[in-house]
């Protein structure tokens, strides 16, 4: 099935309203969750909610809330997020990086203790547009531990995406958005709703043993999500415990604790105050024209800059509808009915 942007956003605000949330903050959830899957990134989407309403109910995640900033100075912001919703905690979060940035020419902030951040890309395009270059690190404390080490078939580490944004004049933002795992978690689940299985490489059952199969992802004992690369995407993995869970006073993975939260390490750069904008711009220009100028491996291929396979998807989807698969949306319904909100037609 496929459902149009407003139709999937109006549905997502009224979940949030009912499950507690003012006006403004509803509306945030729904844009970025629905963006999400506007440019084609579909596990960090609309198969969110029912994860977001179950923590509600479990006081893992708490409506309206705002940042607290516990130390800052003229560049640096150490932020606690209060278990607040983080497509409203990480906005407030860039906002802080950004004013620090454009007066200053660089920021550092740090946060902590944050909802679900959603998709890191959001924040990286969200310095971007401002014309500033962002560099984003995000680990999972707490009940978040997906990932095996290098050489191990247990559950030690979080996704740990890295960040990018680099803004481009006149066209889509270059944007790098990776987990230093294989696959991300809302693949895995993407696949299971859909009865698909996940690529080969990406997982180990609870035995250790290589699967395709999502479901073996869920099971007792579970199984856990190999880091990308190997030892290489394990070795980034663990700097991103360290940038984003030890120095934001977050903590690194660990166990003992059900809560997800995610903490944050963002450093933004003002391009001018290194060099002349036009120099940079054009700079970025005759590396992208390089890159592009490359044979490709099809006779009619060609090569995408990171971030344009996402503008494309938000292109393509705005005009044709956001697909869904059934057992998303039921899940969708589900909630929607277990908060009292009346059926939705698509």
């Amino acid at each position: 099935m496929t459902i149009d942007r407003a139709t999937l956003e109006q549905l997502v605000r009224d979940i949030f309203r009912a499950a507690g949330s003012h006006h403004h903050e509803a509306e945030r959830i729904a844009h970025y969750l629905v963006e999400a899957n506007l440019v084609g990134h579909d596990s960090h989407g609309v198969i969110q909610v029912s994860r977001y309403v179950e923590r509600v109910r479990a006081g893992q995640l708490v409506p309206n809330q705002t940042v607290e900033i516990v130390s800052e100075n003229e560049v640096l912001a150490v932020l606690d997020g209060r278990l607040g919703f983080g497509q409203l905690i990480g906005a407030e979060a860039m906002r802080i990086a950004l004013d620090k940035c454009a007066k200053f020419g660089l920021s550092l902030v740090a946060l902590r203790n944050a909802g679900h951040l959603g998709r890191i890309g959001d924040w990286a395009e969200m310095a971007a547009r401002a014309g500033k270059v962002a560099i984003l690190f995000v680990n999972t404390s707490g009940g978040g531990i997906l990932v095996a080490p290098h050489g191990g078939t247990e559950r030690r580490l979080s996704a740990n995406p890295i960040a990018a944004g680099v803004p481009v004049p006149g066209g889509p933002p270059i944007i790098l958005d990776i987990s230093t795992c294989t696959i991300a978690e809302g693949k895995i689940r993407v696949a299971a709703n859909q009865g698909a299985n996940v690529p080969a490489g990406c997982l180990l059952d609870g035995q250790g043993r290589p699967t395709t199969d999502p479901q073996a992802f869920y099971a007792s004992p579970p199984g856990a999500i190999l880091p990308l690369g190997g030892h290489k995407g394990f070795a980034l993995g663990v700097i991103v415990e360290v940038l984003a869970g030890a120095l934001s006073g977050g903590s690194c993975s660990r166990s003992g604790t059900k809560a997800v939260s995610n903490n944050l390490l963002a450093i933004v750069i003002d391009p001018p105050r290194l060099r002349a904008r036009a120099a940079f711009d054009q700079d970025l220009a005759d590396f992208t024209a390089w890159v592009k100028s490359a044979r490709t491996v099809a006779p009619d291929g060609e090569i995408l800059m990171p971030g344009e396979p996402e503008h494309r998807s938000r292109i393509e989807r705005l005009r044709n509808g956001i697909p869904l698969d059934a057992t998303t949306w039921k899940q969708l319904e589900s909630v929607a009915r277990s908060l009292g909100i009346p059926g939705h037609d698509v």
